[in-house]
């Protein structure tokens, strides 16, 4: 992943707040890098992050795919019907078009770093303002390993490359290897 921002999407509200959301619903913006992951390899693991047969209580928290091209539409709509056909269950997951995507409030971005206020501390060092902290490569990355999403030896691999001091490495390691030695990430490197 290059980068992803969390945000509200899918809705007509001009300028959504998580406190005026109106008909948006949150959502995960993906920058990614098409030569290193495909968009179908993104959707296999959407499909497999929730359960697409399951609906939602409300419209903001519902599951969506938002797609920026009939590629993209197709490709999701193989996907799904694909999974339809395979669990047997009708897939409630909708898919629509893309009417554009509003950055969410500071606070809510890159959740699982959140968690580790060391190493939150050390990238708000590196990248006081908000907008870098948001679109950071490393961050999206380091949140991604905190968030479940990678192994130990992957980010062994990486860890140098993300600025952390010494402290920040060796605590991102041993979260990382300590607490999910058998997860894999479901995404090239």
């Amino acid at each position: 992943m290059i980068r992803t921002r969390v945000g509200y999407a899918g809705g007509t509200t001009k300028n959504p707040t998580y406190y005026n959301l109106g008909d948006h619903s949150e959502t995960v913006e993906i920058d990614y890098d098409p030569a290193r992951v495909s968009y179908s390899d993104l959707l296999d693991v959407f499909w497999k992050d929730h359960d697409p047969s399951s609906g939602s209580w409300s419209r903001q928290y519902r599951a969506a795919v938002f797609y920026h091209n009939e590629g993209q539409k197709r490709l999701a709509e193989e996907t799904r019907d694909r999974l339809a056909s395979t669990t047997g269950k009708k897939i409630v997951t909708a898919i629509e078009p893309y009417t554009g995507f509003h950055v969410a409030e500071d606070y809510h971005q890159k959740h699982g770093l959140r968690l580790f206020h060391d190493l939150l501390k050390e990238f708000e060092a590196i990248y006081p303002d908000p907008g870098d902290f948001r679109n950071s490569t490393a961050v999206t990355r380091v949140n991604g390993y905190l968030g479940g999403y990678g192994d130990c030896a992957s980010v062994k691999k990486e860890v140098d490359g993300f600025g952390l001091s010494a402290s920040g490495r060796e605590v991102l390691i041993s979260t990382v290897c300590a607490h999910r030695p058998s997860s894999s990430c479901p995404l090239p490197d």
